[in-house]
This record gives C-alpha cells, sequence and structure tokens, in this order.
C-alpha cells in the first residue's frame, strides 16, 4: 500500500527536487551567459553582487546607524535601553531583508561560481588584473603569480600535503544540494558526491554579506584540507578564506581567521572558542564575531554523537602562578561584592520609604527607579524577591 501512495504522490525527496529544478534551469541559463565574460568580468561580479547587497540593505543600515548615534548622545538609562531595544528589532529585520536579496542573487552566484570551476579545469593558467589582494596572497600562495600588472592563477596547488589539479565542474544534482544547505536545510550525500564542491555555492553567496560564514567540519585534517582545496575558487573570486585550526587559541592570527568571509575548522575548536570568548577579561580579547551563517558536514556526528560529550576547558597550569593571582583578586572581588550588596540594600530601603510616601513614579527622587536600581544590582536579593 505505501509503495502505491508513493508511486502516485511521490516521496518527499521528489518533491524536493521539483521545488529546487525550476531554479536550476535558471542558475545553467546564466552559466551559459557567463561563458562569454572575460576573466575579469566574471570575477568582477562578487564587487557587483556586494554592490546590489549594499544598496538593499541600505535603507535599514541607515535607521539603524541613526538609532546608535541617537542611543550614544541620549543622557537618560532607560531611553538609552528603549532605543537599544529598537536597534535589536532592527538587526532581526536587517537579517529577513539580508536573506531576501541573497536569495534573489543565488542563481547568478552559483552561475559565477560553475564557470569559474569550469575554467580552472579548462585551463592550467588565468590571467587576471592583479588587485592588492592578489598582490598579498601571491607571496604565500604558491598558485598566484605576478607579472606586471597582471595575476596568473594556477589550477594545480597543494592541499594538506597532497598535489590537486582542479578538475570539477557542479552537476544539477550539486546545485540542488548547494539551494538546500543555502535554505538550512540537511543535504544528505554518500561519499564521492562532492560534498566539498557543494559547499562551495552557499559559502560563496553567504560570504557576500560580509558577515563571515563558517564551515565546521569533524577533525583538523578536513578543516585543513576543504579550506585549501577550494580555497583558490573563492580567492579567485575575490574572497578571503581562512582555517582557524592552523592557529592557537586567542591569538592575533585566529580572530584575522575569524574575519575572512569563509572561515574553516573543526566543531571543538569552534565550540572551544565560544566558550573562551565568554571567560575573557575584555572585548578585545574576542575572537568570534556575530554569528551569521554555517554549514555542518557530517552533521548526524557533530550534532547529536559529538554533542553528548560536553567541552571542558581544562589543561596544565602553573599552580604557583594560578594562586598568587587568586590571592592577589580574591580580596578585591570580595570587596566589590561587599559594596554593591550594601548598595543593593540602601536603594531597597529607598525604595520602601519613597513607595510608602506615594512616589511611585520611575523618575529621579522616585520609589520606582530606586526599586530598579536595586534590582539590577542585586536581582536575586531574598529581601527584594
Amino acid at each position: 500500500m505505501f509503495g502505491i501512495l508513493k508511486k502516485i504522490f511521490g516521496t518527499k525527496q521528489d518533491k524536493d527536487v521539483q521545488k529546487y529544478q525550476p531554479r536550476v534551469a535558471i542558475i545553467n541559463q546564466f552559466y551559459e551567459q557567463y561563458s562569454d565574460l572575460s576573466n575579469d568580468q566574471l570575477r568582477h561580479k562578487t564587487l557587483e553582487f556586494k554592490s546590489r547587497i549594499a544598496d538593499y540593505l541600505s535603507k535599514i543600515d541607515q535607521e539603524i546607524l541613526d538609532l546608535k548615534n541617537e542611543a550614544a548622545e541620549e543622557p537618560n538609562i532607560h531611553e538609552k535601553e528603549k532605543i537599544y531595544n529598537v536597534i535589536d528589532t532592527k538587526d532581526k529585520e536587517r537579517n529577513t531583508i539580508l536573506e531576501e536579496i541573497l536569495n534573489e542573487i543565488l542563481p547568478e552566484a552559483f552561475a559565477v561560481v560553475k564557470e569559474t570551476a569550469r575554467r580552472f579545469k579548462e585551463n592550467e593558467k588565468i590571467k587576471v588584473t592583479a588587485t592588492d589582494q592578489d598582490r598579498n596572497l601571491s607571496i604565500s600562495r604558491s598558485y598566484i603569480n605576478l607579472d606586471g600588472d597582471i595575476a596568473v592563477f594556477s589550477n594545480q596547488w597543494s592541499a594538506a600535503g597532497g598535489d590537486v589539479v582542479w578538475n570539477m565542474l557542479h552537476y544539477d544534482s550539486q546545485l540542488i544540494g548547494g539551494m538546500v544547505l543555502h535554505d538550512g536545510k540537511i543535504a544528505e550525500m554518500a561519499t564521492g558526491e562532492g560534498k566539498t564542491l557543494v559547499a562551495t555555492l552557499p559559502a560563496y553567496l553567504n560570504g557576500l554579506s560580509g558577515n563571515g560564514v563558517h564551515i565546521v567540519t569533524v577533525n583538523d585534517y578536513l578543516a585543513r584540507r576543504d579550506s585549501e582545496w577550494v580555497g583558490p575558487i573563492f580567492e579567485f573570486l575575490q574572497l578571503n578564506v581562512d582555517c582557524i585550526d592552523k592557529y592557537k587559541p586567542h591569538s592575533i592570527q585566529r580572530r584575522r581567521a575569524y574575519e575572512a568571509d569563509i572561515t574553516y575548522g573543526t566543531n571543538n575548536e569552534f565550540g572551544f572558542d565560544y566558550l573562551r570568548d565568554n571567560m575573557v577579561r575584555s572585548i578585545d580579547e574576542k575572537v568570534q564575531l556575530k554569528h551569521h551563517y554555517a554549514m555542518v558536514d557530517e552533521v548526524d556526528s557533530v550534532l547529536i554523537d559529538d554533542a553528548r560529550t560536553p567541552l571542558i576547558i581544562s589543561g596544565p597550569i602553573d599552580m604557583d602562578e594560578e594562586s598568587q593571582e587568586y590571592n592577589t583578586l580574591k580580596p578585591r572581588v570580595e570587596r566589590l561584592i561587599n559594596e554593591q550588596r550594601k548598595l543593593a540594600t540602601n536603594y531597597l530601603a529607598e525604595a520602601k520609604k519613597l513607595i510608602a510616601e506615594g512616589k511611585t513614579g520611575t523618575g529621579e527622587g522616585e520609589g520606582g527607579l530606586s526599586l530598579f536600581r536595586s534590582y539590577r544590582a542585586l536581582p536575586k536579593s531574598r529581601a527584594l524577591i
């Protein structure tokens, strides 16, 4: 019976493929058009896409900027907090608007990546007008050589110690896989079906936003290999690529890796960096930026199997040095906490008195403001509760 129903109505997979199939045709139409572009024109598409995204977001970005300037000049703490609440709402609205423009650009962006892959597959050398990024990368990238104002990209390079000759081109099924990933869904693919190639499509598209893309792998070998394997494709298209597993935690190099348009790394290192960032003493010590878009390889392993083992930050330390710092800081912390408790108690007593006098407002000299200050100083005070 179930088999008959499947034949009549189709499977969930069949319906999903039918949903994405029309966009595959559009992508391939752009792909055919882009074959006529010069190498410079093809890679310039990245700047064109970024400009379109910026124009589409210009109104909401200006609104957010105006609100931030208003908050900076607002002396009243309550009004300032209201403004920041509006900013948070606007940030969420901006994410929705960004998703709209990315979906609009998707067919063109996917076609650009596919055409770039074709040119690397069919040409040993690709010549373009050298940009500042090309000049900087040529210092450390063996596959980029400069000839005056011309940058020459080779289609051979090293990835995780092995030599790679680019020979891949996106099939329609991989275009569908890229759209599935962009939509935040799980794409099940067998080994050898080109997961690494599929990831280039949504990675490039979301990397255009300037908000960063994280590609999460299960081990550091895959993180390094994949970043080096497909990195030249992204770099040809003027995006930055890096891998956090190459650098020490909380190093300047790791922070810069997070600032790249596309950042590869292992699930453990991404997780540990998140935990470490919540333990820093100043914002300048944080390495991760605002989270935007991520793809997870071996998602069942990362989000189910590995997730059963909590991430615990631990390691060998110099006990003498640690004890000395603890003994130095403990009295200061205790004094700070005692002053905080005293302040909360005084505000609470003041609130009781003012409220009893009928002064229940939230302005200066009112019971409501004193009560709020007591709550901010010690939210879990038993007397306050």
